[in-house]
Order: C-alpha cells, then sequence, then structure tokens
C-alpha cells in the first residue's frame, strides 16, 4: 500500500509538472497593491501604470482562519462578480440585493458596485479564497488610504468599476507590505513571467488544479 501511495504520488507529480506552463500563463497585465502606500497599481505591457487609493485590513496582516487580516503575496482573479451593476450596488452573499447606497452612507459598510474575488498561490496565503477575501467597492470612501477592511482590498466604487473592466480572469494580484515599485521596475518584473516566481507559488497552483487527479 505505501509502494502504490509513493507512485501515485510521484506520477502525480510528473502530470504537474508537464502541465505547469499551461497553468502559470497568466494575461498581459499584473496588480500590485502596497499595504504601506494603501495603494493599487495595474500594470500593462505598453501602457502606463494606473494607480489607486485603497484600504487594506486595519486588524494587520495574515492569512490564519477568523483573524480578518489581509494576506501577502502572489494571488490570481478567479471570479469577476457585478459586471454592469450600477455603482453603489449592495451585494450580499456575492448577489445584489437591489439595495443602491451613496458613498459615505452613515452606519452602512457593505460590499457594493464590484467583486474581484482571489485565490491564493502561495501557502502564505492559501486560505483566501475559502476565506472570501476580494477586491471589492465600499461606501466608505473617506475610510479609502488607511487599513479599515475586514481583510479584504476595499476601492471607492468609481475605481473599482474601472479597475474590474480592464483586468481578467488569471489576472495575478502580488500583495507587499513594502511600497510600490516605481513604474520602471513594475513593468520589467511584469516581463518575468510567473514560472520564474518561488517554488512555493508554482505548487500551490498545481496542486489547486490537479488536487482530484
Amino acid at each position: 500500500m505505501l509502494r502504490f501511495c509513493v507512485a501515485a504520488l510521484a506520477l502525480f507529480a510528473c502530470i504537474s509538472l508537464a502541465r505547469s506552463a499551461e497553468l502559470l500563463t497568466e494575461p498581459a497585465g499584473r496588480i500590485i497593491i502596497s499595504v504601506r502606500d494603501q495603494k493599487l497599481t495595474f500594470v500593462q505591457s505598453g501602457v502606463k501604470p494606473i494607480t489607486y487609493r485603497v484600504s487594506t485590513s486595519k486588524f494587520g496582516l495574515g492569512d490564519d482562519w477568523g483573524r480578518m487580516t489581509t494576506p501577502l503575496g502572489f494571488l490570481q482573479i478567479v471570479q469577476k462578480i457585478g459586471d454592469n451593476a450600477p455603482a453603489g450596488a449592495v451585494f450580499h452573499n456575492r448577489h445584489w440585493t437591489g439595495e443602491i447606497l451613496q458613498p459615505n452612507a452613515p452606519g452602512r459598510d457593505p460590499i457594493v458596485t464590484r467583486i474581484i474575488w482571489l485565490r491564493g498561490l502561495e501557502m502564505a496565503n492559501a486560505h483566501a479564497f475559502s476565506r472570501c477575501i476580494y477586491i471589492h467597492g465600499t461606501p466608505q470612501e473617506k475610510m479609502i488610504g488607511r487599513p479599515a477592511s475586514y481583510g479584504c482590498i476595499r476601492m471607492r466604487s468609481n475605481d473599482v468599476a474601472a479597475l474590474f473592466s480592464r483586468v481578467t480572469l488569471g489576472t495575478i494580484v502580488q500583495i507587499v507590505p513594502d511600497h510600490l515599485p516605481s513604474a520602471k521596475q513594475a513593468l520589467t518584473e511584469l516581463a518575468a513571467p510567473l514560472v520564474g516566481a518561488p517554488i512555493a507559488v508554482k505548487t500551490k497552483a498545481l496542486l489547486d488544479k490537479y488536487r482530484a487527479l
């Protein structure tokens, strides 16, 4: 039985590695989020980077269950929700309730306008998808630019709608604790394919796709 398990694991690894190039192919664009700057930049080859102010978790950084923290590292967009919803559209359990809120509505703090759902690609952010870590709109726009969320990345409604229209499923999102890189550095890093990232990134991504084999 032990030999069979070892052989099965070896076969799994061979199949996974053979398909890694397909799995790790990413769209021509990348999101970088700086916790220190409370800013997000979207980098695309041949286009000037676009930067928005955001809000990360007021509870700090990490990926532990129940901590409401913002994870670091490489993640990937796996779902986009709310296409064509009006600005301020209130979402509950990822469905529009029909309600629309104005910015800074008193006493209200739901998810609004758009939801960009992220999946972690590293062991350090492996729970991001099941923790429902999103990039999403917030009515509390006066808090943008400082840590105020419960783990997600918050944006102004107009900004998240604009970002939503620019990114595609599979877009890589990198959350860093330090300052945003310069435009030149960001474009240089964009040119480096994800297959050159740490092995933890590859391993987590491969396990996600081929877990059922």
